[in-house]
């Protein structure tokens, strides 16, 4: 695959913690944490994209608030990503997450499994106070 995806990523804080979903079992990235967000269709902005994916993903209204970071990621199975995180607020806190998230959790940065979330968001995680593995 030449071209990357391009992906956002939905930083969203409440009282110092920050919001993860987890990925349904099954397929080369089942049950990892990752911020919630997605892919960015064709013709479509990092922003409209977000607002489309937490709609979709938790049944909430997101306002992005500004790019925070870009990273790149190659994952074995093939995928190559390019991740980009945007600030977030939220219309709620009361999620209906889609089939598409098997959890919902909010964790401070230092208490973040980073062996349990996706490679491609690791690094931006260590720059707001996750610890390494």
């Amino acid at each position: 695959m030449a071209d990357r995806l391009e992906v956002v990523a939905a930083v969203v804080w409440n009282e110092g913690r920050l919001l993860f979903t987890q990925r349904p079992p099954g397929g080369a990235l089942g049950l990892q944490w990752e911020f919630p967000g997605g892919k960015v269709e064709p013709g479509e902005s990092p922003a409209a994209a977000l607002r489309r994916e937490i709609a979709e993903e938790l049944g909430v209204a997101a306002e992005p608030l500004g790019e925070l970071g870009r990273e790149r990621h190659d994952y074995p199975h093939g995928t190559r990503v390019e991740l980009i995180f945007l600030g977030c607020a939220l219309s709620s806190l009361a999620f209906t997450p889609s089939a598409e998230v098997h959890d919902v959790r909010w964790w401070r940065p230092e208490e973040i499994p980073l062996d349990r979330v996706l490679a491609g968001d690791r690094a931006f995680l260590i720059g707001l106070g996750a610890r390494p593995a």
